[in-house]
């Protein structure tokens, strides 16, 4: 029998006050000398509680910046600023800031500490780092953090548009879970049905409690927490990325104006429900009880824009077989951003 090996994070904490105790968990883990990435426009209360905790256990920062840019080159120019006494690298903030800092660890070879302000998606805990080379996103390897600091009162007060953000992250591991399915049925793809079951069962978990306080902002961190563990185990992102990605990842391509990536995502998921046949109307019900479909009312969509990414979609990764891959399913899909009620909310008239 052959085992399998997978990484997950040596130390989880999620819980409110979680930001006051960061200097804890690095002196006892020995990791005495710090980089930390932030990122910028972060709140000045935020980063003086970073700044006080970890003064307050003795650990020294080698480096305090700033991220607003999310490129490779920005990465690999903060590697080369790593110093040899810094025992890890902290990623404090939202997607850009957490996604350099984990490639930095990841070149660095040491300890990543991810410590999110907002829960927007499953990147602070998953082995990829979302950057753009030459101006093209890309998902690159990385590993999984060493730590996973959550502060439920930092994540419960963020901005309304970031949590519903991450519950259309959340929502779209049903659409792709079914492609997975898919495309072992169409092209024989192997199925890890453990990282199948894990993923499956995070998105189920949150539905039974949407709710935008401290025991929402605990279901819904360790959801995406361990999405990002089910494309560890099985070593690629099939468990948490399917039809519903690659339309985000073109609209983000074409877009005038894209939006935040799991509201462009939550949108794509509804939508690929329609040509699965799947879960749709738990979805609907999910995104009208959360005030989802609220958020993109009020901002919404161009049309024209969503047709050219579903047909730009298919494209966008080699050999990734998806709902989208069947004969006449992009015509199918562009259809119903008319036909559909729902999404023809979603589209400025």
């Amino acid at each position: 029998m052959i085992k399998t090996q997978i990484a997950i994070p040596s130390l989880v904490r999620v819980k409110a006050g979680a930001l006051d105790r960061l200097g804890i968990y690095l002196r006892r883990n020995e990791h005495r000398r710090a980089m930390v990435l932030v990122s910028q426009g972060m709140v000045p209360v935020y980063v003086d509680r970073v700044r006080k905790a970890l003064e307050s256990e003795g650990i020294a920062c080698d480096d305090w910046v700033e991220v607003a840019d999310n490129s490779f080159e920005k990465a690999a120019e903060l590697f080369q600023g790593v110093k040899k006494e810094t025992k890890a690298v902290i990623g404090l903030g939202g997607g850009k800031a957490l996604d350099v800092a984990k490639y930095v660890a990841f070149l660095a070879r040491v300890p990543y500490y991810a410590t999110p302000t907002s829960l927007s998606n499953d990147g602070f805990c998953s082995p990829q780092s979302s950057l753009t080379i030459q101006g093209r996103r890309r998902s690159l390897a990385a590993a999984l953090p060493f730590a996973v600091v959550v502060d439920l009162e930092v994540c419960k007060d963020a901005p309304k548009a970031l949590w519903l953000s991450g519950v259309g992250d959340l929502a779209s591991k049903i659409t792709a879970i079914f492609d997975w399915k898919l495309a072992f049925h169409a092209v024989g793809e192997p199925v890890d049905d453990f990282a199948a079951l894990l993923s499956d069962a995070t998105v189920y978990q949150f539905m039974g409690q949407p709710t935008f306080d401290i025991a929402g902002a605990r279901l819904l961190s360790t959801s995406l927490m361990f999405n990002g563990i089910a494309m560890e185990i099985c070593g690629s992102s099939r468990p948490a990325s399917g039809s519903e990605h690659l339309i985000s990842h073109a609209l983000d391509s074409i877009s005038k104006r894209p939006r935040l990536h799991g509201l462009q995502v939550g949108v794509a998921t509804y939508l690929m429900s329609l040509l699965q046949n799947n879960e749709t109307a738990r979805l609907d019900r999910l995104f009208d009880e959360t005030g989802f479909w609220d958020a993109i009312r009020a901002d919404r969509f161009c049309r024209d824009e969503w047709a050219q990414a579903i047909r730009l979609a298919p494209s966008i990764k080699d050999d990734f077989y998806t709902v989208l891959s069947q004969d006449g399913a992009v015509e199918r899909a562009i259809s119903l951003l008319n036909d559909d009620g729902r999404l023809r909310e979603c589209f400025a008239s």
